[in-house]
């Protein structure tokens, strides 16, 4: 067989220099035969090597039924129900080309997005430590939003993964943006729902909210992660171009850097749609559903109760103290991404700062002291000298005239 130059030579010459056949065998030191098969061939010589038969080919026919079978089973089983006592590594690899032409296919589908379509959305964990308060450290969740036409990325930090805090986060974010979505799209977050009997459930506060928007939510089927992976590939982004080498105060911190970064990261060139998601948002945002013009009631977190003497109400792990003078009366208590308030009557009874640090006592200081006070009132009117009636004293002489003893000794 002839080199690619001595072929590419023999070419040359026949076509630029018209030489013939006989004229270049000779020239080459080839033969004839030679010279009109490299003229004949359109791509240049390559060698290959024959095929040598392999170990498994005798086995075949009997892997090639196993499979027809049970499409799934593993090459383990197929290597004792055929009696294979040679290398199982030759057997794995025959399997494996065997195998998908028994299984049925499932291709990932290619989504085009259209503006105002939808937007996926996840929960994202940072791998950096974040101070809370009180000396407590932890990696709260990360709520990620990837608009699907434009790419658009919004990110918040949020107190917890729970269902009032997770909608008080997309709230938040959708006000950014002043428009929604007309498809939302979430996993299997326990926040929003659930697949029970092969179908997808919202949670009942989701479909709440879901409701009060006026769009679609649309649940990935379990162990599909391509139907998500805008924001997949958003969270990954986050990790390798924003996380690294960043140190933060606190979870206030963290969102303002983040806000920070992610104004500049909008305006990147995306490879995907060939250019930058600032360029395409508005056009997003006007195919969107304008957002209601109240706060729907499922964002944030509500609890009605009776207030105890102790004048404190939990949240998560925290308590919350509330003015004692509402003890005994029921208080409605709402928290959100930032504040904790209690309302009863109408009237604010507690306004604190939500804290973050898990086990903690938050007490307003004037409900200290008007608890003290109280106290205080109370021990007084429980240590004051109780009055008494005078009651008239009989004499003892009239029992015995009632008697009929008087005189009886």
């Amino acid at each position: 067989m002839i080199t690619v130059e001595d072929w590419a030579e023999v070419r040359r010459l026949h076509k630029s220099e018209q030489m013939p056949i006989k004229a270049i065998a000779r020239r080459m030191g080839i033969s004839k035969n030679t010279v009109k098969r490299a003229l004949a061939a359109q791509d240049p010589p390559k060698y290959q090597r024959p095929a040598k038969g392999s170990i498994v080919d005798a086995v075949e026919p009997q892997i090639r039924e196993l499979l027809r079978q049970v499409p799934t089973m593993p090459a383990t089983v197929i290597a004792e129900r055929i009696g294979w006592e040679r290398s199982i590594t030759v057997l794995k690899d025959r399997v494996r080309q065997l195998r998908p032409l028994y299984q049925p296919q499932d291709p990932a589908s290619r989504t085009i997005y259209r503006p105002g379509e939808l937007a996926q959305c996840d929960l994202w964990f940072p791998n950096t430590d974040i101070p809370l308060g009180a000396g407590k450290q932890g990696r709260p969740p990360v709520l990620v939003i990837v608009l699907g036409y434009s790419r658009w990325i919004l990110a918040q930090m949020l107190p917890s993964r729970e269902a009032g805090d997770l909608i008080a986060g997309m709230w938040a974010l959708l006000a950014q943006l002043g428009r929604v979505p007309r498809t939302l799209v979430w996993d299997n977050e326990p926040a929003v729902g659930s697949w029970r009997g092969g179908r997808p459930q919202l949670a009942e506060e989701f479909a709440a909210f879901r409701g009060s928007l006026g769009v679609r939510v649309y649940q990935c089927a379990p162990r599909d992660p391509e139907a998500k992976g805008l924001v997949e590939r958003a969270n990954g982004y986050l990790e390798t171009s924003f996380e690294p080498g960043r140190s933060y105060t606190g979870p206030a911190d963290f969102n303002a850097q983040l806000t920070s970064w992610l104004s500049r990261a909008n305006q990147r060139f995306h490879r995907r749609i060939r250019c930058r998601p600032a360029d395409r948002l508005a056009a997003d945002l006007e195919a969107m559903v304008a957002l209601p013009d109240q706060v729907p009631s499922a964002v944030g977190r509500w609890q009605i109760r009776r207030l105890p003497r102790d004048h404190y109400v939990r949240l998560d792990t925290c308590d919350y103290s509330i003015h004692p003078s509402v003890v005994g009366r029921q208080v409605m208590v709402q928290a959100d991404l930032e504040r904790v308030r209690a309302w009863c009557g109408g009237e604010v009874v507690a306004d604190h700062q939500r804290c973050w640090a898990e086990h903690q006592t938050i007490t307003d200081p004037v409900h200290a002291e008007a608890a003290r006070l109280m106290r205080g009132l109370a021990r007084r009117a429980h240590s004051a000298e109780p009055a008494f009636e005078q009651v008239q004293v009989r004499d003892l002489d009239s029992y015995d005239q009632i008697l009929g003893t008087e005189g009886v000794a």
